[in-house]
């Protein structure tokens, strides 16, 4: 008897699938589809039968146009990577109205949240006193709160103001911030619909007391926050870094932090893992975490969730909603740099 179930291609480097679906959802996938797993480096080489016949990707493969075009029965790939590179013909894949989507927004939420700890943390110095009283240094009452400031009613500024923007400004909503936002893909009104203020780039850095980047990085923007951005920023001003490395030149915001003139943190790094003899380390005002602000069991988990639901919805004839789409305006311009752990 012929199996009839759809066909999946799966190639989820890297991540696996044991990762991002619950073993429910992992038997639930593998009970309504056909799965074929397979490496990124392979899957060009798969029997012409199983390329013509695949109707979803999990994973964000490098495709070439040849490869896409043997693909003739293909309606989306779910890209659970979360960064779109540019590794196939997306045109080409517009063209045939297949979707392109990520599963990138799972993230959102977890990075807004350590980016609130890492605010609170630079403002009231908690890193820095716990590491104090581990030394017998510490500093009491109001002595160890010389440079302390409050959250609540502070100058914010959101540099990108995407899904993890988004996510931030509600996160920060119960501090009341003075919120300012810039992002120059989107129109004032959508901005001001989060009750924050628009702002070019200048006077996002200038007027606030705490600076969120959370921008993509894209043909345009790499290394945009350089030395004239930091020396922009308010005395005291304190910086944040969730989104992507290569925002910023990070030799001028090492410079900065060294200088004492700002206090930072960032979870991304222009090297991960970041050697050992890095400058980076052993820097006095940067708060430092290991690229592992989103990387909680339940954003993986919510792929799985994302992806199956989405593959529902397109199997009965309806996009796909759950699942962001890549924009044909916007995706060749991606450049962010794949992640190679989890």
């Amino acid at each position: 008897m012929t199996d009839s179930r759809p066909l999946v291609i799966s190639c989820p480097l890297p991540r696996t699938l044991d990762l991002i679906f619950t073993p429910q959802r992992l038997a639930g996938l593998r009970a309504r589809y056909r799965l074929v797993e397979t490496v990124d480096e392979e899957l060009a080489a798969l029997p012409p039968e199983v390329l013509a016949e695949a109707r979803y990707i999990i994973g964000q493969p490098p495709l070439s146009e040849a490869t896409l075009a043997a693909m003739t029965g293909l309606r989306c790939i779910f890209n659970v990577e979360s960064n779109l590179l540019p590794n196939m013909p997306y045109d080409a894949a517009f063209a045939r109205g297949i979707h392109v989507v990520t599963t990138g927004a799972v993230f959102a939420e977890p990075v807004a949240e350590i980016g609130l700890g890492f605010a609170l943390s630079l403002l009231r110095n908690i890193h820095g006193a716990e590491a104090d009283f581990r030394a017998g240094r510490e500093l009491w009452g109001g002595d160890g709160n010389a440079q302390a400031r409050l959250l609540t009613g502070a100058e914010v500024s959101i540099i990108g103001f995407g899904d993890l923007g988004r996510a931030l400004a509600r996160v920060l909503a119960g501090f009341r911030p003075r919120l300012s936002i810039h992002d120059p893909w989107l129109p004032e009104a959508r901005i001001r619909e989060a009750r924050a203020r628009p702002v070019d780039l200048p006077t996002a850095l200038r007027e606030a007391e705490v600076v969120f980047v959370t921008a993509a990085v894209t043909s345009e923007n790499r290394g945009f926050l350089g030395a004239e951005a930091f020396a922009t920023l308010r005395p005291g001003a304190a910086f944040i870094l969730l989104s992507r490395a290569d925002v910023v030149d990070f030799d001028a915001l090492l410079e900065a932090v060294a200088s004492g003139r700002i206090v930072a943190a960032t979870d991304v790094w222009p090297e991960e893992p970041l050697p050992r003899d890095h400058r980076a380390r052993a820097l006095p005002g940067l708060l430092k975490s290991a690229h592992r602000a989103g990387a909680l069991d339940v954003a993986f988990q919510r792929m799985g969730e994302m992806v199956l639901a989405d593959m529902d919805l397109i199997d009965r004839g309806l996009p796909p909603n759950l699942c962001k789409r890549a924009e044909r305006e916007t995706v060749a311009r991606m450049r962010s740099r794949p992640v190679s752990r989890n």
